[in-house]
């Protein structure tokens, strides 16, 4: 990776420590005390970093990399170059992640701003507002009445946390994240310039008095060890609140309507649009700038390829696709066979005349 100014410089370690971190059998045990000082990709790798190797898109940059040491399973451990050390590993790129946590955990959970340990002096905090020890709070937050927030949470520069919110042990809300009518677990992590809690799209539409805007009274409610990514909304519920489940991971500008209910250790990927009272199993993965109708069911597993519109009911483990989407073997072949008649049709002159 590029040089990490940002971060804790990692410590240097030799091939016979990194074995064993990572769980890896060193190919050439004579190599074991070699020093290895960073982490790089094939390409920038240098002699005293680690990389890895597990897609035969980079074949090339293995034949050329210039590294010390690569992470590789026994199926491709012949193409590495001679003067890299091998370090074979059934899955490298989970070894070269388990090391990475080790080396670079600082970069895992955003710190303070600021630097602070505890609560800047800007900072304002109403005085029914319950912190406990360890809180956190950057210049020019502010947290509204009768908040809690737990020890070890961190509350990010300009951040505002609205009356009654409350928020877990041990989670981050970053910069100019705004937070209302949402009570949110442990281990929560929300990336900078987050709505959540705001009313959802809620009108009775083209009455004669104009559109009529529903009252949205539910909440947000986020189970533990979800992340939230940069610039993501979250409405809040109508009449029942909207649910994000335990372990979710939510990529950046993702748009999440009101009374969604997302399940356990769901995936979605970057500007994906989730309209209102629809319901996503556990275990749902969706690509980026999925499109989901409301009141639609996604079922326990399923999978939903990237830029996908889906107005139907998703089944379990279905694998689904495209505009609108539908089961990917269906998709795939109605695509092959729209291709084949316009190949056929190119191909035939009096087709041509008569275009």
């Amino acid at each position: 990776m590029a040089q990490p100014t940002f971060f804790t410089q990692p410590p240097a370690s030799a091939l016979a420590d990194i074995a064993t971190l990572t769980k890896a059998e060193l190919v050439d045990p004579a190599r074991g005390g070699q020093i290895i000082r960073g982490l790089a990709s094939l390409d920038e790798a240098g002699p005293m970093h680690l990389a890895f190797f597990d897609n035969l898109k980079y074949a090339d940059e293995l034949k050329t990399t210039k590294a010390g040491a690569c992470l590789v399973s026994p199926r491709f451990e012949a193409r590495v170059p001679a003067h890299v050390a091998v370090l074979r590993a059934p899955q490298p790129f989970r070894a070269f992640v388990r090391i990475a946590r080790e080396w670079h955990g600082d970069a895992l959970r955003p710190q303070s701003w600021a630097g602070n340990e505890g609560i800047a002096p800007s900072a304002i905090i109403d005085p029914t507002a319950r912190l406990e020890d360890g809180v956190i709070v950057d210049p020019l937050a502010v947290i509204g009445p009768d908040v809690e927030i737990g020890s070890g949470t961190v509350i990010g520069v300009g951040a505002v946390i609205g009356p009654g919110v409350k928020i877990g042990r041990d989670c981050n809300v970053g910069a100019r994240t705004a937070i209302q009518c949402a009570l949110i677990g442990n281990d929560v992590l929300i990336h900078p310039g987050c709505s959540i809690g705001q009313d959802g799209y809620g009108f009775i539409f083209f009455g004669p008095e104009g559109h009529l805007k529903v009252p949205q009274t539910g909440r947000v409610l986020i189970q533990n060890n979800v992340e939230v990514g940069a610039g993501t909304t979250i409405d809040r519920g109508s009449l029942r609140d909207t649910v994000i489940g335990e372990g979710t991971k939510i990529d950046n500008q993702v748009q999440i309507g009101h009374n969604v209910t997302i399940g356990r250790h769901c995936l979605l990927a970057a500007q994906i649009g989730l309209a209102g009272s629809l319901t996503l199993g556990d275990n749902v993965a969706l690509g980026a700038k999925v499109g989901i109708n409301n009141h639609v069911k996604i079922g326990d597993g399923a999978q939903v390829t990237a830029m996908s519109g889906v107005k139907d009911d998703v089944p379990p483990n279905g694998r689904w696709g495209g505009f609108f989407a539908k089961p990917t073997r269906q998709w795939f072949k109605e695509i092959l066979a729209v291709e084949r008649l316009a190949r056929d049709s190119k191909a035939d002159p009096k087709q041509e005349e008569r275009e």
